[in-house]
């Protein structure tokens, strides 16, 4: 249920245009950004009321629920919602990278290491939002080889420690235990003719150009998911990139 006037909470009268709602998003955005009101309660509460306002407004269906019901759709905002509802699965509140409230580990295990990247933007863009443009390092899988690390017509050995297994045991009293094999790193295969592009890693470092948007009304901390941006595995699988955002004072 709305629990405000929405268009009382921005300020505009109910035949407002794009124009208008934008511009009374920002004043209001720059006014009462938490970055700008540090500790300040009431302005953070007052900034979620006029996100939550402008979230349900500027979309045309959303506006038309809201104007013909006078209640946020299911699912549209909330006086919770923070930033996740606008942006979607962008922003991850698990620990970072990897951590305690990570996900699935056996999903991780299966793609490569995801990787973080901080970016600084105004006070001003953090309430407009902004689209730019970022130059960040990553690896790619080595053409030559396509990602298998070994020189191009040469096979790899099966490790003669594990057996292929990539693992070895041996007994600790009672227990049994199973250790990554020392000699092939657990991977079960040892490359003896390693890819002279890559030196045997399987990828290269590039730089790539990324575009991304900053959603308005973003606080500094926020963490922006791009999903398969991150490090690869050999057989490609990347893991994600995280921009983690900075608001300057």
């Amino acid at each position: 249920m709305a629990a405000h006037d929405f268009y009382a909470t921005l300020g505009v009268p109910r035949n407002a245009d794009d124009g208008d709602l934008k511009k009374a998003y920002r004043n209001l955005a720059r006014t009462y950004h938490p970055d700008k009101n540090p500790g300040d309660k009431r302005a953070e509460e007052r900034f979620k009321e006029i996100s939550e306002a402008y979230t349900v407004l500027s979309d045309p269906d959303k506006r038309a629920h809201y104007d013909r019901f006078g209640t946020a759709p299911s699912g549209g905002a909330g006086p919770d919602m923070g930033f996740s509802t606008i942006v979607e699965d962008l922003f991850e509140s698990f620990g970072f990278f990897g951590g305690a409230g990570g996900g699935n580990r056996r999903q991780r295990a299966q793609r490569g290491d995801d990787l973080r990247y901080d970016l600084e933007i105004s006070l001003e863009e953090a309430a407009e939002g902004v689209e730019t443009k970022l130059q960040i390092p990553r690896h790619e899988a080595c053409e030559s080889c396509e990602g298998t690390g070994r020189d191009p017509g040469t096979m790899p050995e099966t490790c003669s420690s594990c057996r292929g297994q990539g693992q070895v045991r041996f007994s600790q009293g009672f227990l049994t235990v199973a250790r990554p094999c020392p000699s092939c790193r657990g991977e079960g295969r040892i490359i003896r003719s390693p890819c002279p592009g890559c030196h045997g890693q399987g990828r290269l470092s590039r730089e790539r150009l990324l575009k991304v948007t900053i959603p308005a009304g973003v606080r500094a901390g926020t963490r922006l998911r791009l999903r398969g941006k991150g490090r690869p595995l050999a057989d490609g699988r990347r893991g994600d990139a995280y921009l983690v955002v900075e608001v300057a004072g």
